[in-house]
């Protein structure tokens, strides 16, 4: 099968020496049927662009911000369908076949649901509620490898630069125009952030930020409180 119109995947790095072969290797399976493979590296300190190199179609260097380098990356990107990955997240065996049917649908933007990659029973509820949460509200986050039609991203004005929330705040914009494509089949996204740091304390962190976002609080004073909270417990790996 070859995936039409063409579609790019856009994955924002930095720092992911560790993650970034093995997520590009589980694509060459995409990029052998069409899928352009773009990684937009922030200015990592270690081996990810080295890495990348061989395995995708392009590395671009850009100004470090998860907005920004998706922005830099949806620039440069040939297809008219866009996805954004995290570099610890997999997609699905059926990511090709799913994407198909949605260029074919009236949906303008979609998402996929949500796997974490621990094994503790407490993960299985959190996936869940996740991928409940995101077809009950309309809103993804960019664990779920959010993805939208080129030509509606172009005219949102792509993702606000802001340094916390850049997704939700797209989402809320996209679903605006359509609700989104719902994929049942799970990316899998590293659950080291949950593992360490704790599920509670995990889950009690992300939603008293997005509850302090919905309630007009600056990104910016928000990514403060994140990066203190990172800091003061040495577990959650910093955005890009």
């Amino acid at each position: 099968m070859h995936l039409s119109p063409a579609i790019s995947i856009v994955i924002p790095v930095l720092n992911e020496a560790s993650t970034i072969a093995q997520t590009l290797a589980g694509l060459s399976t995409l990029r052998a049927q069409g899928v352009e493979v773009i990684v937009v590296d922030g200015g990592s300190e270690d081996d990810t662009a080295a890495l990348a190199g061989p395995l995708c179609d392009r590395v671009t260097i850009s100004e470090p911000g998860r907005a920004r380098q998706m922005n830099a990356g949806a620039a440069l990107a040939r297809g008219d369908i866009l996805l954004f990955l995290h570099a610890d997240t997999r997609l699905p065996h059926e990511a090709g076949e799913a994407l198909d049917r949605f260029v074919s649908s009236d949906r303008q933007w979609g998402r996929f649901d949500v796997r974490l990659s621990g094994r503790r029973a407490i993960f299985r509820v959190i996936e869940t509620l996740m991928s409940l949460r995101s077809r009950l509200t309309g809103i993804a986050t960019g664990d779920q490898a959010i993805f939208v039609r080129r030509s509606l991203f172009e005219n949102m004005g792509g993702f606000p630069e802001i340094p916390l929330m850049e997704d939700v705040e797209l989402c809320g914009r996209l679903r605006r125009v359509s609700r989104p494509f719902c994929i049942q089949y799970p990316v899998v996204t590293d659950s080291r952030r949950w593992e360490r740091h704790g599920p509670w304390r995990t889950i009690g962190l992300m939603w008293r930020l997005r509850w302090q976002y919905w309630r007009g609080a600056d990104p910016r004073e928000l990514v403060k409180a994140y990066r203190s909270d990172v800091r003061g417990t040495g577990n959650l790996k910093e955005r890009p």
